[in-house]
């Protein structure tokens, strides 16, 4: 079945593996996907800096962080499961990001 798939694909685009352009749109995805991925995840210090200097998390909520939590979890797995370095490297930085927060919001109370 596979091979047939693989053999109805090269019949269709018979220059598939070799097509110009098709590598260099998929270096843009990937740099996309990295500056995608490090914008949301930067986006988590200034909360964690401005918690941890506070030393006071009263007023985030702890509901939205674990189920965000959750929600990155599951992401990290996809991407680890698609093995792309992008999606794995965003999501592990903040699920660390976002569990400090959640340790920081137990801890001060």
């Amino acid at each position: 079945m596979i091979e047939r798939s693989i053999r109805v694909r090269e019949q269709r685009h018979p220059e598939y593996p070799f097509k110009p352009g098709i590598q260099q749109t998929m270096e843009i995805n990937e740099l996309i996907g990295m500056v995608a991925g490090t914008l949301t995840t930067v986006s988590f210090v200034p909360q964690v800096m401005k918690t941890w200097k506070s030393r006071s998390a009263k007023d985030i909520s702890l509901g939205m962080f674990l189920l965000f939590s959750l929600g990155v979890a599951l992401w990290l797995i996809y991407g680890i499961g698609i093995s792309s370095m992008p999606v794995i490297l965003a999501n592990a930085i903040t699920l660390v990001l976002a569990l400090g927060i959640i340790l920081m919001k137990v801890a001060f109370k």
